[in-house]
């Protein structure tokens, strides 16, 4: 006799009685927990990838069709309807770009080497010096190296893309984003704080969540795919190290990654 036990305690069991006697029964219980929480994940994961790939669908179809219907005709609603399809366009080809490089991520280790981390801040700094003054953000770089650790020197350049890309997006014009790195004998850390909207108390414990999305409409109106906060988390945690963040609803919020020497 087979058969599944869900258990109080929220565990699955699975149960295979057979009779070895007259009198006597072996009995063999297998856990199925971890095996039914990522049958969960994954079902999750697809109904999100699904809803985040049939917007832009549905949208770039939609205004498609209004096109070859007559509305090609008029240039300003036509010129307004183009824009609109290649901004979905970039939405959809971002999203399979973060979904890569998260199946990436997940699927092999790190290809470690010494790096300087404070020379790698400065590089991607760098890179958001134009992004931050066209949105009319302050952006200092603080991190004085060098700060050596054992990293794969192309994912840390990913989690620093990924921090100050949320820093500056969610930073209203006339507003900060400040990068700072400390280390200790142990290890390296590298903060990315800024002035801007602030996070719900309640969103906070799900911000590294796949999909989630604490300001889903400024989220989506800057064609964010709710997968970098997920990447920087599994980045750093393959690395040894952990992930924080500490947040002020208005005010701003401090996004913090260590890493072991």
């Amino acid at each position: 006799v087979e058969t599944d036990v869900a258990l109080p305690t929220q565990r699955s069991l699975h149960a295979r009685i057979t009779p070895v006697s007259d009198r006597e029964f072996l009995l063999v219980l297998r856990d199925l927990t971890e095996l039914r929480r990522l049958e969960r994940v994954r079902r999750d994961f697809v109904a999100n990838v699904s809803h985040e790939l049939r917007t832009p669908l549905t949208s770039i179809k939609a205004m498609a069709e209004t096109l070859l219907d007559g509305a090609r005709l008029d240039e300003s609603v036509a010129g307004r309807f183009l824009e609109t399809i290649i901004r979905e366009s970039d939405r959809l080809v971002r999203l399979s770009s973060d979904l890569l490089d998260l199946s990436r991520v997940e699927a092999r280790g790190p290809n470690k080497e010494e790096i300087d981390l404070a020379a790698l801040v400065t590089e991607v700094a760098a890179r958001f010096a134009a992004p931050a003054q066209k949105a009319g953000v302050s952006l200092t770089n603080r991190a004085a190296g060098p700060l050596r650790v054992m990293a794969d020197r192309d994912e840390m350049a990913q989690v620093l893309v990924n921090l100050l890309d949320n820093a500056i997006t969610y930073t209203p014009r006339g507003g900060s984003v400040t990068v700072t790195a400390s280390e200790t004998p142990e290890a390296v850390t590298v903060a990315v704080a800024d002035t801007g909207i602030g996070i719900l108390s309640h969103d906070i414990r799900r911000l590294f969540e796949r999909f989630y999305r604490a300001d889903k409409a400024r989220s989506r109106a800057s064609g964010g795919t709710g997968l970098g906060l997920s990447i920087v988390k599994h980045i750093v945690e393959n690395h040894g190290g952990t992930v924080g963040v500490e947040s002020e609803y208005n005010k701003g919020s401090t996004f913090t990654f260590t890493l072991p020497k």
